[in-house]
């Protein structure tokens, strides 16, 4: 009788201090739910998964039934559970932030304001971003830590940039540090690097890895938004290019790029880069290349022509690239073997447009299915983080899908999302917002 009573009463203190110290598993239990798993376009018949932790443990209709007693257990109803969606391309350091902000305004200040910007960013359902250039490590390091809410962030630290590319924004006034100029407070930060030449290039990529880049990001043509620079100049020589490809290789990932045509895109694809920024203005034949070598097309639906906070130079420019899109998406359809992935390429954009994070996905209509527009951001994305290899930040488990094994990165909606966007795209709809196994927004009623 004594030893039954002190064995029951060991157990009790072990569990209350595993429960104390962190150690104790978390066990949460969605049953009656249809799945979309972010790779096959159409939902599984009524089922159960079961989470453990951070990650999906077990998918069957008897999935529960392992569970210990004290899982919480949250019954579907029949709607569908589909992975957290993606943004393969967002600069979260400056997502809403205004350009006069970034360029002189406090640090400190526009990391806090980042980190708001993160927590919307979650709450759209957005559970992963690829950052594109600026220094979100710290934001990042944070998020990781459970001290701010958002996204995980796969981080490529500052864009690397030529003198006079699509990363150079410095002022009129403003001379070049290696003439008699200051270092201003963008490149000072690392939101950014002006390289030129091999030696440079790989200094800034470098330190990119160094800080923590899953990826390093290049500028090797001509941006809409950028200050000077003509859109379809080529930026960078091949030699530049491939010493920022060895300085990746050598650490075990890749390099993705700023582009979006044709000369530019072939030159950097010789030199041996792995991902396509933009490729708006490509040919069918180079997204056909992309196919057969197993680059990925990382684009944006660019098909609102004029941004109200551009200038005329920069919106003359969009309007090329907004025209190319549609000939773009047209051919990506067409191309089987290309894997393109959802992006939004949103920055010092008024904060009421934040939103059109993920209701851009909408613009797909013209040229994708739901479904397959789902897949981009969610699947899709999933292959296209693998690439970091050994720079990964989140080794453990597969993301952009369900699937036993992948990390606990859920929602849960009202609707059929493989027949109406909306089920994702208004926030209403988004019942349950799940990341890493903690539940952040569940209006389930």
């Amino acid at each position: 009788m004594k030893k039954s009573f002190f064995k029951k009463l060991a157990l009790g203190i072990t569990a209350m201090l595993c429960t104390l110290t962190g150690f104790a598993q978390s066990e949460i239990v969605f049953k009656n739910v249809r799945i979309f798993d972010g790779e096959n376009i159409k939902l599984s018949e009524s089922t159960e998964v079961l989470i453990v932790d951070n990650m999906v443990k077990t998918i069957s209709p008897s999935a529960g039934e392992s569970a210990s007693a004290n899982a919480k257990v949250i019954d579907g109803n029949g709607k569908v559970l589909l992975p957290g969606l993606s943004d393969t391309h967002t600069h979260i350091m400056f997502n809403t932030l205004p350009q006069m902000q970034l360029i002189a305004g406090d640090p400190n200040y526009n990391t806090i304001y980042a980190s708001k910007d993160a927590e919307a960013m979650l709450m759209r359902g957005i559970t992963t971003i690829r950052d594109m250039s600026g220094n979100s490590f710290g934001l990042k390091k944070a998020i990781d830590q459970g001290l701010e809410a958002g996204p995980r962030i796969y981080p490529s630290g500052g864009m690397l940039s030529q003198t006079g590319g699509h990363g150079d924004f410095r002022l009129p006034n403003q001379t070049h540090p290696q003439f008699g100029g200051n270092i201003e407070p963008l490149y000072k930060q690392a939101q950014g690097y002006l390289v030129d030449g091999v030696p440079e290039v790989l200094a800034a990529a470098r330190d990119n890895l160094r800080n923590g880049a899953s990826h390093i990001k290049l500028s090797t043509g001509g941006g809409y938004s950028s200050p000077s620079d003509p859109l379809m100049g080529i930026q960078f020589t091949y030699e530049e290019v491939k010493a920022a490809v060895d300085a990746a290789t050598n650490w075990g990932t890749y390099v993705t790029i700023h582009s979006y045509f044709d000369e530019s895109v072939n030159m950097c694809i010789d030199a041996g880069i792995k991902d396509v920024g933009h490729g708006q203005l490509l040919s069918k034949k180079t997204l056909e290349r992309m196919a057969a070598e197993g680059v990925v097309l990382s684009t944006q639906p660019f098909t609102v022509c004029n941004e109200p906070q551009l200038d005329e130079f920069s919106n003359s420019k969009l309007a090329i690239v907004c025209e190319g899109t549609k000939n773009m998406y047209k051919w990506a359809k067409e191309i089987p073997d290309l894997i393109v992935t959802y992006g939004t390429d949103l920055f010092f954009v008024p904060k009421e447009m934040g939103d059109e994070q993920v209701a851009m996905m909408e613009r797909l209509l013209p040229w994708y299915s739901p479904g397959e527009i789902l897949k981009m951001a969610t699947g899709n994305a999933g292959y296209l983080y693998k690439m970091s290899g050994i720079r990964n930040p989140y080794p453990d488990g597969d993301l952009g899908v369900v699937k036993e094994g992948a990390y606990a990165d859920l929602l849960l909606v009202e609707g059929n999302p493989l027949e109406d966007l909306s089920a994702v795209t208004e926030t209403k709809n988004l019942l349950i917002i799940m990341k890493d196994g903690k539940i952040f927004k569940n209006t389930l009623k």
